[in-house]
């Protein structure tokens, strides 16, 4: 037990996820009896985020000490934030036009899937102000907790020596909520080898012919996106170790991939950001949160793939403005999508419309897609995932809440 203990997490994560894959090929459908094992490390992971959310967002926000502090931390992160997921786009649409994936692609047989358009922008920036906050802490409404906590926190600021006791209070339980964190983690390896073993089994190697040139343009797109916009952040502007990033994420990328949930896998960011790359806990707890909620480079990557793929399926020639307005609809719907499995299924619909999609095309492309969107998710939430741990290292880093001593250290393999 020692020995296993001995070995660092990310490897006994990755070996898990490596044998997972080897498993679910061997299993086949039967691989379904180990889904269940998932789904508890899932939903292990998800008691955390509510709780972690709120209690090391007040935390961090009381640790910052002014209003003016945190409003500075909040527009580099929203503007940061914003640069990459236009970058995603462009990159999905380039990979969209050079890979073609939808020449050639027949829909004949497939079954037509209705799918309701994502909730309007003004809709989604009203829901954020919760009527009930002890109802959005409930339900896991994510922005609204967002929003309650950082009021909290500013009315703890407010109160001064009254509001003390409160906010140490809070402090203590973000410390237990992260040790908790901690223990859940070691749970990873058979967490990840579960779930693997099941998208393994259940829609395997076969299976992905059907869209292949797809998944392919959706991979090297999110390589791409990775390697050049995050590491060209953390190489040449922050003048970072590279590798040293990477490797310090590797746990939070394994998960997210594995579970295709960017709220899911918030604790797990929370502690790498942390304890392997020096983030400081009053910048990490403000902006990991808003991140995983609003941050879906992944997602807006993948939607301007899709909707190039529905253009060549359907013979559609687009104009330069139609690769604008595609570009734009997919920021804007990106921006707060659910960090849940195949989120980005349900905003097809908002993006499709603006190159004259109907409700059947789009019923034809998300019925076409869906039975393999699993193995799509898990690339494109791990980029999410990314994005939220290179721009809480590049607020941190901005705002002298960096230890760059923690980030540059020799890792222990």
């Amino acid at each position: 037990m020692r020995k296993w203990f001995k070995i660092k997490l990310w490897k006994r994560v990755i070996g898990g996820l490596v044998l997972g894959i080897v498993a679910g090929l061997l299993l086949g459908e039967q691989s379904v009896i180990l889904k269940p094992i998932g789904d508890l490390f899932i939903n292990a992971i998800r008691m955390l985020v509510v709780p972690l959310i709120f209690t090391t967002l007040v935390a961090g926000v009381t640790s910052i000490g002014s209003a003016a502090k945190l409003g500075s931390i909040g527009v580099k992160a929203i503007g940061l934030y914003l640069v990459t997921t236009a970058l995603a786009i462009t990159i999905g649409l380039f990979f969209g036009t050079v890979l073609a994936p939808g020449v050639g692609v027949e829909l004949a047989g497939t079954a037509p899937r209705p799918v309701a358009a994502a909730p309007g922008l003004v809709e989604r920036l009203i829901n954020i102000i919760p009527d009930n906050p002890i109802r959005a802490l409930a339900d896991g409404d994510v922005l609204s907790i967002i929003f309650f906590a950082i009021l909290f926190g500013i009315g703890i600021l407010v109160a001064g020596d009254k509001g003390r006791p409160v906010g140490e209070a809070i402090t203590s339980a973000a410390d237990v909520m992260l040790q908790i964190t901690h223990m859940v983690m070691e749970l990873a390896p058979f967490g990840v080898f579960a779930l693997i073993a099941w998208v393994a089994g259940t829609q395997g190697a076969a299976t992905l012919l059907n869209i292949f040139t797809l998944t392919v343009a959706v991979y090297v797109a999110c390589v791409v996106h990775m390697v050049v916009v995050y590491g060209g952040l953390i190489k040449f502007v922050l003048r970072l170790p590279l590798i040293r990033f990477f490797r310090g994420i590797l746990d939070a990328q394994a998960v997210a991939f594995s579970t295709s949930s960017s709220s899911a896998t918030l604790p797990v960011t929370l502690s790498c950001v942390s304890d392997n790359l020096g983030v400081k806990r009053a910048v990490a707890s403000s902006v990991l949160p808003l991140g995983a909620t609003i941050n879906m480079d992944g997602t807006a990557l993948y939607l301007g793939i899709v909707a190039l793929f529905a253009a060549q399926v359907f013979g559609l020639d687009l104009s330069f403005a139609d690769y604008l307005m595609i570009g734009l609809t997919a920021t804007l719907a990106s921006v707060g999508a659910a960090g849940i499995p195949s989120a980005s299924l349900f905003l097809l619909a908002t993006v499709l419309q603006v190159i004259d999609l109907g409700p059947e095309e789009t019923a034809l492309i998300v019925g076409f897609i869906f039975p393999f969107d699993r193995i799509l998710d898990m690339a494109r939430t791990a980029v999410n995932v990314t994005g939220d741990a290179a721009v809480a290292v590049a607020v941190g880093k901005f705002e002298g809440q960096l230890d760059e001593e923690i980030f540059r250290r020799p890792a222990v393999v």
